[in-house]
């Protein structure tokens, strides 16, 4: 038995798989906002409670807003910020009394995906979440790629390829204190920001899409930009990375069109490929993250006692 906790900022979820990844039970309960304390509390409270109702212990895995850093070994980077500075996996892990492991939830999705999704039995997978922000997640033969310092696959805050002087001069500042990052051109809240700037109207993403399929031009201009900011994007990822599969999350996911736009696109940028990049819908879509949580657990891990 393995579990997976999706840490968000307004809910924690758990999920527990049987050893052939199927679904058995699946919670959730409000995320405490008040103090780091209280967070950890109740992820041991939702773990025992669920290991109650199934009288059985299982192997833990977390996916989080954030990353643990290896050097000091706390949470950084994480919009949860009452996580910041503390040592989420030990607490935990002390907590109940076993191993915890921790991961960017990006990371979870991209696992989730290459382990029983839309990039099952393929060697190099690079998942991509596109909705508030621009993150990603790399896994090579089954395993997350984290690095030296705990941020690979975070593309979305390298700058935006082969800018136009118009992308120079509108370039906007990210909150990571670096200016024209690819967040800031690829995100639902940026697309959102550049129809508004070409139309002066306000539109949630949704309408845009469909705006856009009903041949308004304003739309259709501004999808049109986000294809190729995004594709010149995935590009940079595809000469470093040369991945097998690219799995699309995050709301913007959602745009049918992405899937016949971007592989052409991407080709075009990219360094000399000899056929279009494969880039793939989610299989698991929101579920994802928790599933890629309890998959931090390899099989023959949770079999050989290693979680316990």
């Amino acid at each position: 038995m393995r579990f997976g906790i999706d840490l968000g900022g307004t809910k924690i979820e758990i999920m527990a798989l049987d050893t052939g990844g199927r679904e058995i039970l699946r919670e959730r309960v409000p995320t405490p906002r008040d103090s780091y304390d209280s967070a950890v509390r109740a992820i041991v409270g939702l773990v025992e409670a669920t290991e109650a109702k199934l009288g059985r212990k299982g192997s833990v895995g977390i996916g989080i807003p954030g990353a643990i850093s290896p050097k000091t070994g706390f949470v950084k980077n994480a919009n949860s910020v009452v996580l910041i500075g503390h040592p989420l996996d030990k607490d935990l892990s002390s907590a109940l009394a076993r191993p915890v492991r921790v991961e960017n939830d990006a990371n979870c999705f991209a696992l989730s995906e290459a382990s029983d999704g839309a990039a099952m039995g393929v060697r190099v997978v690079f998942g991509v979440i596109t909705g508030t922000g621009v993150g990603g997640g790399v896994v090579v033969d089954g395993r997350v790629l984290t690095g030296a310092h705990a941020v690979a696959g975070e593309w979305g805050h390298n700058a935006l390829p082969r800018p136009s002087v118009a992308e120079v001069q509108h370039a906007q500042d990210c909150y990571c204190g670096k200016k024209g990052c690819i967040e800031t051109w690829c995100s639902g809240p940026a697309l959102a920001r550049l129809y508004e700037a070409h139309t002066g109207v306000g539109k949630a993403l949704p309408d845009i899409v469909k705006a856009a399929t009903l041949g308004e031009q304003a739309a259709v201009t501004e999808l049109e930009n986000f294809y190729d900011r995004l594709a010149r994007a995935l590009s940079e990822v595809v000469n470093i990375l040369d991945p097998d599969v690219i799995v699309m999350g995050g709301g913007l996911s959602n745009i049918d069109a992405l899937y016949t736009e971007l592989p052409p696109r991407v080709e075009h940028y990219a360094f000399t490929t000899e056929a279009p990049t494969k880039i793939v819908r989610n299989k698991h879509g929101d579920s994802s993250g928790v599933r890629g949580a309890a998959w931090l657990w390899t099989e023959d891990e949770v079999a050989a006692g290693l979680a316990r």
